[in-house]
């Protein structure tokens, strides 16, 4: 009999019994395991070329290359092997040519290495490729010999790690659509718990709790820039991967949730910090609100649910756009009528989040709009 949520298997009960710490260092190795074999392979074989098919002697710069393209991120991998080539070949410009008519020494180190940023950041204006042509111009000024072939040979051996690690990426690819998928989720998680905690302390006139539910609100802006970036990096993969090109249709409607996600939380942290005005100043926000405020919380679950739903399994988009509408019609514009201004406006709020979650839900902006007119 296969292990059941109810009946987990033996590894995941000691899983489960480990420390939070413990655990959370064990999900950091497994989502990075991927990359390092991607980082540890190019890097032999951009080696191995390099001295084999190319007889470079030391060719450092290729393994260096081939594990700075691939990173550990996802995203612009062409982009950063580029620049990685680029900064190196301008470091090994300038420094061949410097240390070739001055000589070697403290101040000659200085100047080679700012001549080198100083080209690198009027040719581009990427972080990387100043880097790069410092740190090349440092390693020629101080134990490489200027001059001859060496310097073409690195600049050849950069070249090779680049194109061995994008090879790598694309023939032994992470899945696309899963980093995306789980950061997303872990954004929808966040704001979920957040919401529940809003809902009881306005129901508890409790400060501290609407407080901490908007600080949770608040602390979501690294999880979502992260989300955006796998979301990025992966349809990358999608280009470049023949494994996954099959996956570009779904990867693009992951992707398509990131602004209604970002959006949602912005307005959540909206909703919490007027529920926090309302609550300092004696102002008791009436029930019905609050119990929206608690649904959202379901909302915000119904759509993590989806997100980390495999293809043709449940909650897919038409469940979640279900619970969501539920939650539109106990929203109507008319229930805070009798009610003072600053509640109309966070029932305003709340209302605009909702077609945010709607969106999530894969509905078009005009057909969540209608929804809520409806």
């Amino acid at each position: 009999m296969a292990p059941s949520a109810a009946n987990p298997s033996y590894p995941r009960r000691v899983f489960n019994a480990m420390p939070a710490p413990l655990k959370s260092r064990l999900r950091r190795l497994r989502v990075s395991l991927v990359p390092i074999v991607q980082c540890a392979l190019a890097a032999g074989a951009s080696w191995w070329i390099a001295v084999e098919i190319f007889d470079h002697p030391d060719p450092f710069f290729a393994p260096i290359a081939a594990v700075i393209s691939l990173g550990l991120s996802l995203g612009q991998r062409w982009r950063r092997a580029a620049e990685l080539v680029g900064g190196v070949a301008i470091g090994i410009l300038v420094g061949d040519l410097f240390i070739s008519l001055v000589g070697e020494g403290a101040w000659q180190i200085m100047v080679v290495v700012a001549l080198a940023m100083l080209v690198a950041v009027f040719l581009d204006d990427g972080p990387l490729v100043p880097m790069q042509a410092a740190s090349s111009a440092a390693l020629v000024a101080t134990l490489l010999p200027p001059g001859g072939v060496a310097g073409f040979h690195r600049a050849i051996d950069a070249l090779i790690g680049g194109l061995v690690g994008i090879l790598v990426g694309a023939l032994l690819p992470v899945n696309p659509a899963s980093r995306a998928r789980r950061d997303a989720a872990g954004v929808l998680a966040t704001v979920r718990d957040a919401a529940r905690r809003l809902a009881t302390g306005l129901r508890e006139r409790d400060e501290e709790l609407i407080a901490a539910a908007l600080e949770a609100g608040r602390g979501t802006q690294a999880e979502i820039n992260k989300m955006r970036s796998d979301m990025t990096g992966g349809r990358e993969v999608t280009r470049i991967s023949p494994l996954y090109w099959g996956s570009r249709m779904r990867l693009d409607r992951i992707s398509a949730t990131a602004d209604p996600i970002d959006n949602a939380v912005r307005n959540f942290r909206i909703i919490a910090r007027r529920s926090l005005g309302l609550t300092q100043r004696g102002v008791a926000v009436q029930p019905e609100l609050i119990e929206i405020i608690d649904d959202l919380a379901g909302a915000f679950e119904v759509l993590r649910a989806m997100m980390m739903a495999d293809p043709g399994e449940e909650p897919d988009q038409a469940d979640a756009a279900r619970v969501i509408r539920s939650i539109v019609r106990k929203a109507r514009a008319d229930l805070v009528t009798n009610s003072e201004l600053s509640e109309a406006a966070l029932l305003a709020e709340i209302r605009s989040l909702l077609v945010d979650l709607l969106m999530t839900a894969g509905l078009r902006r005009s057909s969540a709009l209608a929804t809520l007119r409806s």
